[in-house]
């Protein structure tokens, strides 16, 4: 969405046109930053995603070898 190349002039590419960020409005300055909070926690779940996956693998590993003694149920 922007370029960091330039921290003193960003650029935001947005719908294929690009912006300087210096020359908008504070209101899509705001938009922007907005926007970039909100990608930072998508990632930020996303990954606590990922480690709940793998918590609940490991987990079921430990449960089918805690089940490996035990007698199921006939139906």
């Amino acid at each position: 969405m922007t370029d960091s190349s330039n921290p003193s002039n960003p650029i935001l590419t947005f719908e294929g046109i690009k912006y300087s960020i210096n020359e908008l409005p504070e209101q899509a300055q705001k938009l922007i930053e907005g926007m970039k909070v909100a990608e930072g926690q998508i990632k930020l779940q996303g990954d606590n995603i990922k480690v709940l996956e793998v918590g609940r693998q490991s987990m079921a590993l430990q449960l089918k070898e805690l089940l490996k003694n035990e007698t199921p149920l006939e139906e």
